[in-house]
């Protein structure tokens, strides 16, 4: 832990920065990507958990379970020799998108199929009976209603997606873990470990730290939002009787 008051150890990390901001944009655009795969994952798969359709949901079950039973790196490392050994080879970046978008997939549907099971059933009934198809029911009544329930959970999934991004490292990856531990053992660069990885962690919490953040205020806007709701509709019943 010498190197962490070495002044010669912080001028090699700044002389180098461009690596970690090389690493930090990778991670980033790592994260972007992977969280829209989860996302549209977690849709479809969260969707057809709530559906009539036995088959959909037995489909959704089974992606749930195989994936949330299975340890990330060891779906990182199978898809990544998989498409190695094929003949549709893609860079690693691409790879961790892919494993790490179909890994939180698998949790984000979770986190729908809770948020829409959380709506009283008298809400899809209401909504049946006014005409509304099963998309409409779902994009008009009932995804509204249950993003208090669903935003905080998706949004530690972002978080811990972003996170999870260091897992490339056992790939080689070109992510902000992974070119910070090249350059701790590089030749030329090697020997600033405690600068180099303080450095790196606290990249990583600019991104993780400020999406915590703004989710607590969404959450606590939505609440104080449906509670001036109910206190108006409360107020108008009074004021009908």
């Amino acid at each position: 832990m010498s190197e962490l008051f070495s002044v010669d150890a912080w001028e090699k990390v700044w002389h180098y920065r461009s690596t970690f901001f090389l690493g930090l944009g990778n991670t980033v655009k790592t994260a972007f990507f992977g969280v829209l795969l989860a996302f549209v994952l977690g849709i479809l798969f969260g969707l057809m958990a709530t559906s009539s359709k036995k088959g959909l949901r037995w489909i959704s079950r089974i992606y749930v379970e195989v994936i949330q039973n299975t340890p990330v790196i060891l779906q990182m490392c199978f898809l990544y020799y998989a498409l190695a050994f094929s003949n549709h080879s893609v860079s690693i970046i691409v790879t961790g998108i892919l494993s790490l978008g179909i890994y939180h997939g698998a949790y984000m549907a979770e986190v729908i199929r809770a948020g829409i099971e959380s709506i009283p059933k008298g809400q899809f009934e209401a909504a049946q009976s006014q005409g509304f198809g099963y998309i409409g029911r779902m994009y008009y009544i009932i995804l509204p209603q249950s993003i208090k329930i669903i935003l905080p959970p998706m949004v530690n999934q972002i978080v811990n997606l972003t996170k999870n991004t260091s897992c490339l490292y056992i790939v080689g990856g070109a992510d902000l873990i992974s070119l910070t531990y090249s350059f701790v053992t590089g030749v030329n660069t090697g020997g600033a470990y405690a600068p180099a990885y303080l450095v790196s962690g606290l990249l990583f919490f600019v991104i993780c730290f400020p999406l915590s953040m703004i989710a607590g205020k969404w959450e606590n806007a939505l609440k104080k939002r449906e509670r001036t709701m109910v206190t108006q509709q409360q107020k108008g019943e009074v004021n009908a009787t």
